[in-house]
């Protein structure tokens, strides 16, 4: 089933003809067993200049991360042996690489763990490949900023450089995921503003926030313990229900 929208996408006409670039605009890797549907991806993405590795294993895709630098992960949470979940923590203990899950369809329990454990955003199979294609397109274009983006911003015991993506807590540098970079980026832009949460997924996420999706709110959670491990108490990010989030300045 997970074909099924590749197949759909190409019966409208795409050219099914492997398209090999000189030097691809991005360098993705996919860890995912379904050997059909990584070929598949590798000819779909081709024409928009991005060059797709497939691995077929955890072990693989983790032994690819180490010999090769990517632009982005795709991950299937249902891998033979080492799982998708298992994959993820190795990487976040070592990379910040952007990642996009593949999780099975009404598998919240799947999709909230892989956001806890640093994945970027997660895609449910079957899945359109259009949709696949935009979400990577937002994520590449939040890793590499805009010159006029490159500032610093400070607010309380936070320091944010956009040009280099890098965050100083308290003092000391904190590793964020390219999700967590934007959501507090959006926040600290406007400090004790309430920044709607349809607005941070459009910035973090680069898609509306949808009816029963928790992935802003996991992926504050997340923003919040990194910044509460690194000693911080000035500013918080506090939540107004049904609303959105601000960030709360000690004047």
């Amino acid at each position: 089933m997970s074909l099924q929208a590749v197949a759909d996408y190409w019966t409208m006409g795409m050219n099914t003809t492997c398209i090999t670039m000189n030097t691809p605009d991005a360098n993705i890797l996919i860890i995912d067993d379904d050997r059909e549907l990584t070929v598949m991806l590798t000819e779909f993405l081709a024409p928009d200049h991005i060059e797709l590795s497939a691995r077929h294993s955890g072990e693989e895709g983790l032994e690819a991360l180490k010999n090769t630098s990517f632009d982005l992960l795709i991950l299937d949470i249902m891998l033979p042996g080492m799982s998708g979940i298992d994959v993820l923590k190795a990487v976040r203990q070592t990379s910040d690489i952007p990642i996009v899950m593949l999780t099975a369809r009404g598998d919240d329990v799947d999709r909230i763990l892989g956001l806890e454990f640093g994945a970027d955003d997660y895609l449910s199979k079957p899945f359109n490949p259009r949709e696949l294609l935009a979400r990577i397109k937002a994520i590449l274009r939040r890793a590499k900023p805009a010159a006029d983006k490159r500032r610093r911003i400070g607010v309380g015991d936070i320091e944010l450089d956009s040009g280099s993506r890098g965050v100083v807590a308290n003092g000391q540098s904190i590793t964020l995921t390219g999700t967590e970079f934007e959501l507090l980026r959006c926040l600290a832009e406007t400090p004790s503003e309430i920044v709607s949460k349809d607005e941070l997924s459009q910035r973090a996420l680069g898609r509306r926030n949808m009816p029963f999706d928790r992935s802003i709110d996991t992926h504050v959670s997340n923003l919040r313990r990194k910044l509460a491990d690194a000693g911080v108490t000035n500013p918080t990010i506090q939540s107004r229900r049904g609303v959105g989030y601000f960030l709360a300045i000690d004047e």
